[in-house]
């Protein structure tokens, strides 16, 4: 099947096609941690209060993990090059806005609207390489794709703290986001050029009710995990929490009934047949819970417990950041040969090094930024091993005609996993560092980032024996 489909499309210039997408996926995942170091700045200009900073980065999450398997689905029905014109305009266009925002309200509403563009972006991404590269050539595309996705963090936090200190043009924090305008525009040019058009699904349409109760059921899940801790867990959060989970299962059902009644459902329910791909989404819950929240905790420690400034602190991640492109460009031809094996031996390093960072911070009272980022290596070069081809090794059993729907599922996962994780390690971290000190929080987070890569390695194994059987 994916075969027949690359076949109907220009597949002579992937290469530069891939060049692209990424670029849109790296735009993304920058803007998705630079406006960390930037808050301080934000808060003082704008008036806003510590409530609304939280939410400057929840909501970007939301509105990008709620319609993201909803913006994939389109992909499948009007062709992905058309849908990811037009998200790529979306996040151009409410990037700006949130550079323009005159209040902290104004750059909320601007942010929800910057990740839901996102989602309509992103999952065409995955689906335009899934297509793309059925061949031999599938390995070093997705590694490629990875080595983007892990950088992008890295390369956040540093550009975040450069652009605030050097205060181009007198923008100060508004430059983070106007710098999406002129990389959106080339972005939309050299699409718009190369970027083929896979064949659209004549006769379709995107299943409404399913894709409104699964918005909603998605905001009432990961909404609470977000903004629970700042009322204290209250019972509420818990009930809406739970009401998310029934209309998720509701969705389940509503989405068999359109299928039985020949309609699109928004989900391919045929994935949900799928043990490989099913298992392979729960290591990717695991993977990705520890992953943003990582650097939340490491953050967090720099700038409370050792007071290290923004822009030294986004530097920390460098190294990270070098040692994660090495073992991107190792990974791929290892994943070929040996596929989840090397997953795990990833997730292995991210323990060993998870635990160098705890002995360095029990050793050491006041480790220095230089200190940390050698720490730091180990587990860089972990990621590296496990996200370049992780989604290559999830999404390998999907049809290709279930690109768009199998991304979405993917990057809903992600996001998910990302929104749990920060709320779940936060937590962990102030109430320790409320009842003990810095250290003994970071330990504990560590502690259980620990134990969620452990999870994935579990759930990468329980996965191999479904492809064996299936093989």
């Amino acid at each position: 099947m994916h075969q027949t489909v690359a076949a109907t499309i220009d597949t002579s210039r992937r290469w530069r096609v891939l060049a692209i997408v990424v670029a849109a996926q790296f735009m993304f995942g920058v803007d998705a941690f630079i406006v960390n170091v930037a808050l301080p700045t934000i808060a003082t200009e704008l008036g806003a209060s510590s409530s609304q900073l939280e939410t400057v980065i929840a909501v970007y999450l939301i509105g990008y993990a709620t319609l993201i398997v909803t913006g994939g689905r389109l992909g499948d029905i009007f062709g992905t090059k058309t849908v990811f014109l037009l998200g790529v305009a979306g996040f151009t266009l409410t990037s700006l806005w949130c550079g323009l925002a005159r209040s902290g309200p104004e750059l909320i509403l601007a942010r929800l609207a910057q990740g839901t563009t996102a989602a309509f972006m992103v999952p065409q991404v995955l689906a335009t390489l899934h297509v793309l590269f059925p061949d031999a050539a599938r390995a070093k595309a997705f590694a490629i794709y990875g080595t983007v996705l892990g950088l992008a963090g890295a390369t956040g936090f540093a550009l975040g703290g450069l652009l605030v200190t050097l205060d181009l043009g007198g923008f100060g924090w508004r430059s983070i986001f106007y710098v999406n305008g002129p990389v959106g525009l080339i972005i939309i040019a050299a699409a718009a050029r190369v970027m083929p058009q896979t064949p659209r699904r004549p006769g379709t349409r995107l299943d409404l009710g399913g894709a409104v109760i699964l918005f909603a059921g998605l905001v009432c899940v990961i909404g609470p995990l977000l903004f629970g801790r700042d009322v204290g867990w209250a019972g509420w959060v818990w009930a809406v929490m739970a009401g998310g989970g029934a209309m998720l299962a509701l969705f389940l059902r509503y989405e068999r009934r359109v299928a039985a009644c020949g309609g699109m459902p928004v989900v391919d329910l045929t994935l949900l047949g799928d043990r490989a791909f099913i298992r392979g989404l729960g290591a990717v819950f695991c993977f990705f819970f520890a992953n943003q929240s990582f650097y939340l905790v490491m953050t967090l420690y720099m700038q409370l417990e050792l007071h290290v400034p923004p822009l030294q602190a986004g530097l920390v991640f460098l190294p990270l950041a070098l040692a994660f492109v090495i073992a991107s460009r190792h990974s791929g031809a290892r994943a070929r040969r040996r596929g989840t094996l090397v997953l795990i031996e990833g997730c292995l390093l991210q323990i060993a090094g998870l635990g160098l960072i705890a002995a360095t911070a029990t050793v050491i009272a006041a480790p220095t930024p230089f200190v940390l980022a050698l720490a730091l290596l180990v587990a860089g070069y972990g990621q590296g091993l496990v996200m370049a081809p992780l989604s290559g090794v999830v999404l390998s059993s999907v049809q290709a005609t279930s690109a768009g729907s199998g991304s979405g599922l993917y990057g809903t996962t992600t996001q998910i996993a990302s929104a749990a994780g920060v709320a779940a390690l936060g937590s962990v971290y102030f109430t320790l560092g409320q009842n003990g000190s810095g250290r003994l929080a970071l330990l504990g987070a560590l502690a259980l980032l620990g134990l969620a890569i452990a999870g994935c390695i579990g759930l990468l194994r329980w996965m191999r024996r479904a492809v064996a059987v299936a093989a």
